[in-house]
C-alpha cells in the first residue's frame, strides 16, 4: 500500500512522535479529525511500536517516525492537511513546515495562526482546544478505545504495573511487593506488568511478594506481552495500580478502576478523566524533573497504606 496515496485519498498527517500515554490522551483529537475529514486518509506519525495501539483507536493509519531528529518519511507536498499534535517547539514546527501542506493546524507561532499555548490544562483538552479553535468539533471526553481482538490472559486480574519510562516515576519495588501481598491476601488475582526492559523489576517484585506469603507464580507478565495483549489485560482488569504511564491511560480508556501514582508530572495535566480513578501524589514535594534517574519526592511520599486505602475507597 503506497504511503502517499491510496485510492486517490487526500492525506492528513498528525505528528505526535511520542509514547503510548501520549497517544491515548490524543485520542479525542484524533476522533475529531476522523469525523471532520471523512474523505482523508489519516496518518499518525509516531514510533513504529505504536502501530498495535492505533488499531484500538480505529480509522487511523501509521507513519513510523522515531522522533524529530530527521524529516518525516513522506515527500514534500504529498500532505493536504498537517496537524501538530506533538507540541509547539521549533523541532515539531520544522517537521510540519517541511511537509509543505496546503493547510496546517497548530498552536500560534511565528508565521502560524492558531490559539495561544497555555499551561496547566489536561492534555486531552489541550488538543481538542486546538481543533476547536480551527473550527473542528472535538470532545475531550471522547477517549474510549476499541476492545483488543485478543483475549485477556488472566481475565479479571488485578494489574500492578511496575514499570515506567524514567527513574523519576519508579515507585520502590518493596512497596509494589507489599501492595501485591495485601491485595493477594484480599482475594485479588495479582499480575505484574511492564515492558521487556522492566521484566527484572517485575521478577524481583514477585520474589519479594512470594517471600511474604503471596503466590504470584505465573503472574509476571512483564516482557511477555505485545501491546494488544497488554491492552487486553488492562481492558478486563478488576483493578490497575500504576505510576503515571501508558497502563494508567489504558485503565482510563477502558474505564477500569485505577490507582495512579504521580511524581514529576502534574496530575492536573496528565491525570485521569472523571471515573473510577484515584490520583496519589504530594504536590508540595514535586521536583518536576521528568528525566531524573531517581524517583520524584512527590512519588516517594505515597505510601503502601495510601494505595490500599485508595483501593478500599474504590470498592475493589
Amino acid at each position: 500500500m503506497d504511503i502517499v496515496e491510496m485510492n486517490g485519498q487526500p492525506l492528513l498527517l498528525a505528528l505526535r512522535a511520542l509514547k503510548l500515554g501520549d497517544l491515548l490522551v490524543a485520542v479525542p483529537a484524533l476522533r475529531g479529525l476522523r469525523r471532520a475529514f471523512p474523505e482523508h486518509r489519516i496518518l499518525y506519525a509516531a514510533p513504529a511500536w505504536i502501530a498495535e495501539a492505533l488499531e484500538l483507536v480505529g480509522g487511523i493509519d501509521h507513519l513510523p517516525t522515531p522522533g524529530l531528529d530527521d524529516p518525516l518519511d513522506i515527500p514534500s507536498g504529498a500532505v493536504d492537511i498537517a496537524v501538530n499534535l506533538h507540541g509547539n517547539g521549533p523541532e515539531s514546527r520544522q517537521r510540519i513546515d517541511e511537509l509543505g501542506a496546503r493547510r496546517v493546524l497548530a498552536y500560534q507561532a511565528p508565521g502560524l495562526d492558531g490559539p495561544e499555548w497555555i499551561t496547566g490544562i489536561p492534555e486531552r483538552e489541550r488538543w481538542t482546544r486546538l481543533l476547536n479553535w480551527h473550527g473542528i468539533d472535538a470532545d475531550p471526553l471522547d477517549y474510549r478505545l476499541n476492545r483488543p481482538s485478543v483475549p485477556p490472559p488472566r481475565p479479571g486480574s488485578t494489574v500492578i504495573h511496575v514499570g515506567a519510562a524514567y527513574g523519576s516515576r519508579l515507585w520502590p519495588i518493596e512497596r509494589f511487593a507489599e501492595v501485591a501481598v495485601e491485595l493477594s491476601r484480599a482475594g485479588h488475582d495479582v499480575v505484574l506488568t511492564g515492558g521487556t526492559s522492566e521484566r527484572g523489576r517485575a521478577v524481583e517484585t514477585a520474589a519479594l511478594a512470594n517471600l511474604k506469603g503471596a503466590n504470584l507464580d505465573g503472574g509476571v507478565l512483564a516482557g511477555r506481552q505485545g501491546l494488544a495483549e497488554f491492552a487486553a489485560t488492562i481492558a478486563d482488569a478488576r483493578l490497575v495500580v500504576s505510576a503515571d504511564t501508558g497502563a494508567a491511560h489504558l485503565a482510563s480508556a477502558y474505564a477500569r478502576p485505577s490507582v495512579v501514582l504521580f511524581g514529576p508530572a502534574p496530575a492536573e495535566e496528565w491525570g485521569p478523566p472523571p471515573g473510577p480513578h484515584v490520583v496519589l501524589t504530594a504536590v508540595e514535594l514535586r521536583r518536576g524533573d521528568v528525566f531524573a534517574a531517581d524517583p520524584d519526592p512527590a512519588l516517594l511520599a505515597v505510601t503502601v497504606r495510601d494505595v490500599l486505602d485508595a483501593v478500599d475507597g474504590l470498592g475493589c
